[in-house]
Formats: structure tokens, C-alpha cells, sequence
């Protein structure tokens, strides 16, 4: 496929590595004749390293087929993460790098999660837009203090710590947004 072809989203290979499209830039160069070039950020499909690829219009770049099966967490195998496919429980096991920073989301029971797959090797995880966690450990409100709602640290149930209202207590549910990594309200 063309390079003024490609979506967000989309997976190529490029230099031997297979990459996903996050985002593109388009540059028309002013004047008669100029080439429209295109800035790609790409990320390794697996391990979610980032590259920076510019290339001209026409450039011919192979898709890869990329298909995702909605999946449940099952368990940690060592370093490993287990997903079990909700419509047949195949299992994919993701290593660790390749859930990267993702693994502060990832909890017993979690659902909702997209397992990426190439030639049937699970190669990327999507997580849902928020996840519900536990407070396990967060200072006490201030009694009587300013009337400014200062957010103060919460360490959650497993292991990333995040920013809460002060009327967060430990043992509360939070939901927490798994792009950003803030708070985004209390869990049900």
C-alpha cells in the first residue's frame, strides 16, 4: 500500500519489523512540483518501541494483518500474562515487555481487553479505556484544612500509584483511565 494510503491503526513492515500506525502528519512543501511527504509515529508490534518514519507519497509499504480477539485476564505465568479468548478461552500469553507500562492496569478478573494478533502469535495488548482498582494505601484526609481539594498520592492494589481527591480513603475503588493514568472517579 501507498504511504498516503495508511490510517491510524494500521500495521506495516518496515525494515523487517512490523510496526502500528498511532499517528500521521501530512506536509505539503509550498510552491509547484513539491512532494507530499508524511510523518509516521510507529510502534514496534511487539515491545512498543516508538519510530519516527518519514516518507514520500508514493512509497510502498506491506500491511500486515492484524487481528484482535477480545480477551479476559487469567492469571501471571513468572513474568507472563495469561488472556483467555472470551469466546473459545484460547489462551495467549503476553510477555511482560510486551504489556510494558499496561501492567499497572492488569488485575485478577479484569475483561474488556483486546489480545492484537499476528500469524496467530499474540504480539499487543489493548486495555480497556478505564480500569477499576483498588486503594491499598493513601495519607488520611486533612481535617479542617484549606477549602482547596488538593489531590494527594494513593498507591493502588497493584503496585502504580496515581493522584486522588482527598476524600479517597483506603480500600475504596477507583477507576483509573488506562491512557492518561489518572483518576477518573469512583468505582461501583
Amino acid at each position: 500500500m501507498k504511504a498516503s494510503d495508511i490510517k491510524k491503526g494500521n500495521v506495516i513492515e518496515h525494515n523487517g519489523g512490523v510496526y502500528q500506525v498511532r499517528d500521521i502528519e501530512r506536509s505539503a512543501p509550498q510552491g509547484r512540483g513539491g512532494n507530499v511527504k508524511f510523518r509516521f509515529t510507529l510502534y514496534a508490534v511487539p515491545g512498543g518501541g516508538k519510530l519516527d518514519l518519514s516518507a514520500g507519497a508514493d512509497e510502498d509499504f506491506r500491511e500486515v494483518e492484524l487481528s484482535r480477539r477480545q480477551a479476559s485476564f487469567s492469571y501471571k505465568d513468572g513474568e507472563a500474562f495469561v488472556f483467555l479468548d472470551d469466546e473459545d478461552y484460547t489462551p495467549y500469553t503476553l510477555d511482560a515487555d510486551v504489556v510494558g507500562g499496561d501492567a499497572g492496569y492488569v488485575h485478577d478478573g479484569l475483561t474488556g481487553c483486546y489480545v492484537q494478533i499476528i500469524d496467530e502469535a499474540p504480539v499487543g495488548l489493548q486495555l480497556p479505556q478505564t480500569v477499576a482498582l483498588e486503594v491499598v494505601e493513601t495519607p488520611p484526609e486533612l481535617k479542617g484544612g484549606t477549602a482547596t481539594k488538593r489531590p494527594k498520592p494513593a498507591r493502588l492494589s497493584t503496585g502504580i500509584e496515581i493522584q486522588v481527591p482527598e476524600y479517597i480513603g483506603n480500600g475504596e475503588r477507583v477507576l483509573v483511565n488506562t491512557t492518561s493514568g489518572e483518576f477518573a472517579g469512583r468505582a461501583d
